[in-house]
């Protein structure tokens, strides 16, 4: 039992550590593109740059929320602190909004009149970038949780926008074609608008306690159906806290001859199938027996 809680102590840890680790890489390579932007006047350099500043934003929150993911629900707080990460999805898709509409309007213009920028120093940041987010991804990819995967595939979708930048530096520099630079900045920027409003989207919908995506409550009910002792199933809902760490809730109607140890064991069986079929991490199960006015009981 003990070593279980020393090895859970140790990942949490690990992972907090891994977080922090490609934090500080982002977070100061995102100043370092700012100022190598402004200075080959790239506005490619910048988009980018405001994407990795979101990366920044995501990556610091995701290490924080990995550090207060151990902590214990209150009195006011009864499911605890996971909700915070919408909050914090939320102020990242606002900084990224109107920073990508700010690239977009810069960007028109120097479509229709392009301007000179430094292409070998676009060249050289672009390197950089792929060595900075690529030793940001092999650090994440060693880690075990779902927090470290998901923004290790973000920053992998970084080193690829790097590769992009460049390919475009090293064609500007024998060819004269000013014109790739608000392109690439503009298709930067639609990138990261597409995944802000995709993520938005989801947030939304767990605010308003939709059902997560990949679980079914029809496939809940037929699954709970299968016990014999069950007659029917009804109020169902099922909801995430933060897509993550999912919850449900039911009345089930049993037969009448079930005797309290019976309709424990029942209980167990239900809540071990569904989070192992369809994980579910907190299940609630109110037992009723057949002609229980459940309105009576002020159901739905």
């Amino acid at each position: 039992m003990g070593h279980n809680h020393s090895h859970h102590h140790h990942c949490h840890h690990s992972s907090g550590k891994n977080l922090a680790t490609a934090f500080f890489l982002n977070l100061g390579f995102t100043i370092i593109e700012f100022i190598g932007g402004f200075f080959t006047n790239s506005l490619a350099i910048m988009s980018d740059a405001l994407h990795d500043l979101g990366d920044s934003l995501s990556l610091g929150l995701a290490w924080y929320f990995e550090k207060r993911s151990t902590d214990q629900p209150t009195e006011k707080y009864s499911y605890g602190f996971k909700r915070l990460s919408l909050l914090g999805a939320i102020v990242n898709s606002v900084v990224l909004i109107v920073g990508s509409i700010f690239i977009i309007s810069e960007a028109i213009p120097r479509l229709l009149n392009p301007q000179h920028t430094d292409a070998k120093g676009m060249m050289w940041l672009a390197i950089l970038g792929i060595l900075v987010n690529g030793a940001a991804v092999l650090k994440l990819k060693k880690g075990n949780t779902l927090n470290e995967r998901v923004v290790m595939l973000h920053l992998l979708e970084d080193v690829l926008g790097w590769a992009a930048v460049l390919i475009a530096s090293i064609i500007m520099q024998f060819w004269n074609a000013p014109i790739l630079d608000p392109l690439l900045s503009i298709a930067i920027s639609i990138y990261v608008l597409i995944n802000v409003f995709r993520n938005m989207k989801q947030c939304v919908q767990i605010i308003l306690q939709g059902t997560p995506e990949g679980i079914s409550s029809k496939k809940i009910k037929e699954e709970i159906l299968k016990r014999e002792e069950v007659e029917s199933v009804h109020d169902c809902h099922v909801w995430t806290m933060d897509g993550e760490y999912n919850v449900f809730s039911s009345h089930i109607v049993v037969n009448e001859n079930l005797n309290l140890s019976e309709l424990e064991s029942l209980k167990c069986v239900i809540k071990k199938t569904l989070h192992d079929k369809f994980k579910l991490e907190h299940t609630t199960i109110e037992f009723e027996q057949v002609g229980t006015d459940c309105e009576y009981l002020g159901c739905n």
